[in-house]
């Protein structure tokens, strides 16, 4: 029999055949996520949980899973998942890091040319026909080039950006609870603290997990030490930053502008005072969009999914731990 998996979207057929080839699996085909209750339902009798970010995996939907060896989360982050309660249950945990790092980079830096050269705006002023000729004062942006940019965090992706902001011979600041001293040779990075990548960054890049001690780390009085004409770029998870704070610093001039990959809440409501705001450019959580990114990441799910059904450590596993009790519980 070939083992029962709950996947709860559709993900790119490069991964999913593999699921639907070697699994007895049923798939959500829902545009959002499925309902609670409905999760709760189908884990019921699964041996695999092929989830996503959006999806809850938590001690009460584990214990509602008696069979569950291995969730699979079809996303870097692992926020969404209770990993100690996995790790106690002996259910494997796995993810798909590295696969989408120099997507995410490349698209944090889409998200920074389009504020600082207004190309939304630009595009709008083109599309409601008021583009009537050249004008030396129309839709003046900020320059890239020679700027100092200030990265929180430095990770992969984080690392990334430094990298490609060294085309634009820029000054770069970081902060990181781990100081690299590697990347700074490589890069020329500068390390400081928080509050002074703040104050003197004219752009400001979030790289940082979502963490108890960071969320909210972008709030209203760090926003305060930020540049009058800074702008501010989050492609990591929305609840890093405070988005009222963001909004009225925003609204107040207190910063120059800012690009949002991610929000919170994650969609923000259609009637949201941000959308209000021409300095604010705001796309949904598109940062790892490309087709040969979201393949791989498939690829990789599919692939942790299947080694922890078979009672193997998954490729990308967070929680090796637990693959003792796991063989335990399959032994019975």
């Amino acid at each position: 029999m070939k083992p029962k998996v709950y996947v709860t979207r559709r993900i790119p057929e490069a991964g999913l055949n593999m699921v639907l080839e070697a699994c007895q699996a049923k798939v959500w085909e829902g545009e959002l996520p499925p309902p609670r209750e409905v999760l709760m339902q189908e884990v019921r009798q699964v041996e695999g949980l092929l989830s996503l970010l959006t999806d809850k995996i938590d001690a009460e939907l584990m214990g509602a899973a008696p069979q569950l060896r291995v969730i699979s989360n079809y996303a870097v982050g692992l926020d969404n998942i209770d990993i100690p309660a996995a790790t106690e249950r002996g259910i494997l945990v796995g993810h798909t890091p590295g696969v989408l790092t120099d997507t995410v980079a490349d698209h944090t830096w889409a998200l920074l040319t389009a504020v600082a050269r207004r190309i939304v705006e630009g595009a709008d002023y083109v599309r409601a026909g008021q583009w009537k000729t050249w004008g030396p004062l129309l839709l003046l942006g900020q320059d890239i080039y020679q700027r100092t940019l200030g990265l929180v965090g430095l990770g992969r992706i984080g690392s990334e950006v430094a990298k490609r902001a060294r085309g634009f011979r820029m000054r770069i600041l970081y902060s990181d609870v781990v100081r690299r001293e590697d990347l700074e040779k490589e890069l020329g990075l500068i390390y400081t603290d928080l509050e002074t990548v703040l104050r003197e960054s004219d752009f400001v890049s979030v790289h940082t997990p979502l963490l108890p001690e960071t969320r909210k780390l972008i709030n209203a009085e760090r926003l305060r030490l930020m540049k009058p004409t800074a702008i501010l770029i989050n492609a990591a998870r929305g609840p890093i930053v405070d988005t009222q704070a963001l909004y009225e610093a925003l609204r107040d001039g207190i910063i120059g502008g800012a690009g949002l990959d991610v929000t919170d809440p994650e969609p923000l409501p259609a009637d949201h005072p941000l959308f209000k705001l021409p300095n604010c450019v705001v796309v949904p959580h598109i940062a790892s969009a490309s087709v040969s990114t979201r393949d791989e990441m498939a690829r990789m799910a599919a692939r942790n999914l299947l080694a922890g059904l078979r009672g193997e450590l998954p490729p990308n596993c967070v929680n090796p731990e637990a693959l003792p009790k796991l063989r335990q519980r399959i032994a019975k």
